[in-house]
């Protein structure tokens, strides 16, 4: 049985919002309760978020054995790999890494309001800005500007800065930087944002790497870094190693890990 909902972000989103969204989704799995469970979850870095995610599945899953770590984790385990570094661009971004001998290290996935750098959200807001700044200066908007506009809804640059206040959930500015990349061949500046991106999500690996001191492979993963092509390649360009696309989703990782809560 499979089901899919919107996210559940333990640490960006308020409580009500996260047991309502899991609540919906567990019913609608129907009866079967499984002997364990793995949840990955961004935010579950957090120890009190990963805390309030275990009592939640534990009350919505009785006699389940409860697992809970960060959604990086399970890019690995669903890689089949038990060293190895995991970069993650979505609607943030994160870098994951493992050792041989177990030890972890991650470097991101601070949240869209203060990092994120490279990730969707990020290079939204980053487009906007570019587009501010041509207005500001009593340049055209350019195409960047035009596509913005357009997806926002928006008759003009003001209008538009008032419509993106109004997104309050990073996915939905993470859901406009499509715009970014179907521009790029006609705006410089897109291009400039998506090679600052591959830059910033490097500077992720390179933290992963220095401290745990392994090369990889870095497993590439996320809806941004894997279905934007132009992204995928910058990145490949600037990590230096061995990369390998994620072919399962991340989801079979947490399957493999609750396999392991039984043994």
């Amino acid at each position: 049985m499979e089901t899919e909902g919107p996210g559940a972000n333990v640490a960006a989103l308020p409580s009500r919002i996260v047991t309502e969204r899991l609540t919906k989704l567990v019913a609608e799995v129907g009866p079967t309760r499984p002997a364990a469970c793995c949840a990955g979850s961004a935010g579950a870095e957090v120890p009190a978020a990963r805390a309030r995610l275990e009592k939640l599945l534990a009350r919505l899953l009785p006699g389940s054995r409860i697992c809970v770590v960060h959604d990086t984790r399970l890019v690995l385990a669903a890689a089949d790999l038990e060293e190895g570094i995991a970069l993650i661009a979505g609607t943030g971004s994160v870098a994951y890494g493992r050792a041989a001998d177990g030890r972890e290290a991650q470097a991101g996935g601070w949240g869209w309001l203060v990092g994120d750098d490279g990730g969707g959200a990020w290079i939204t807001r980053e487009a906007v800005r570019e587009v501010m700044r041509r207005v500001d200066a009593g340049r055209p908007p350019g195409p960047l500007g035009d596509g913005l506009l357009d997806a926002c809804g928006a008759r003009d640059p003001r209008e538009m800065i008032e419509k993106m206040h109004g997104l309050h959930e990073p996915m939905r500015w993470a859901a406009l930087a499509s715009i970014v990349f179907d521009v790029a061949d006609r705006d410089a500046a897109a291009q400039g944002v998506i090679r600052r991106a591959a830059s910033e999500l490097r500077g992720l690996v390179d933290t992963v790497r220095r401290s745990l001191s392994i090369d990889g492979p870095v497993v590439l993963a996320g809806g941004l870094l894997l279905n934007q092509p132009r992204l995928e390649s910058a990145v490949r360009d600037e990590v230096a190693g061995r990369c390998i696309r994620l072919q399962e989703p991340p989801v079979y990782g947490a399957v493999r890990l609750a396999e392991e809560l039984l043994h």
